[in-house]
């Protein structure tokens, strides 16, 4: 079985390829979300390599919202011409580390920041939103063991470490069944509502 799988969703971007539990594609580039070539270009050079996939996973964030856009709307076209199966996976839940649980944060932008702890590779809790200060607080009260992870610089925080998921934990991630997996149609993990501005009348 051959699975695919995109992650966009922040400043790394990256595309591999797994087949029959084998790791035969794995490109990762500097993901500037005002230029998505490299994405289009990996894509050509691995469906010219292996052909169509069985199975499509995609990162839906929380992240670049630009970017998690585009490795969907990538991931819809491929899956109407292969047929594949797609599916997507918190892009948070796939960071590459030794621990069996860590801490996620990240700037949610309006003077706002998210938190979220991963366990197994699953959610455990959030992504909540709260304030620079609430997550000091919230980050203090963490066993120091603890590791948090940051998918973009924090210097504020101390503590947490520069890391970036990856798409070919995505393929391992997505051979396993038990896991809950979001199905068609997919879309990024909003934060927050997005924000709409109505025309005056």
């Amino acid at each position: 079985m051959k699975i695919l799988a995109l992650e966009l969703s922040s400043a790394r971007g990256s595309i591999a390829l797994l087949d029959n539990d084998e790791l035969k594609f794995d490109r990762e580039w500097l993901n500037d979300r005002k230029n998505s070539g490299p994405c289009f270009e990996h894509l050509t050079e691995v469906k010219k390599q292996f052909g169509k996939p069985d199975a499509i996973i995609v990162g839906l964030g929380p992240g670049s919202y630009a970017g998690t856009r585009i490795a969907i709307s990538a991931a819809i076209g491929l899956q109407v011409a292969s047929r594949a199966r797609l599916i997507g996976y918190p892009s948070i839940c796939a960071i590459e580390c030794d621990a069996p649980e860590y801490c996620v944060i990240g700037d949610a932008r309006r003077n706002s920041f998210f938190h979220a702890r991963v366990c197994d590779n699953s959610l455990a809790e959030g992504p909540t939103l709260m304030s620079a200060d609430e997550l000091r607080e919230k980050s203090a009260k963490l066993d120091q063991k603890m590791t948090i992870f940051t998918t973009e610089k924090l210097p504020q925080f101390e503590r947490a470490e520069l890391r970036y998921p990856a798409a070919k934990m995505l393929t391992k991630l997505a051979t396993d069944a038990k896991r809950r997996f979001a199905e068609t149609p997919l879309k990024p993990m909003y934060l927050r509502e997005p924000h709409i501005t109505i025309p005056k009348k």
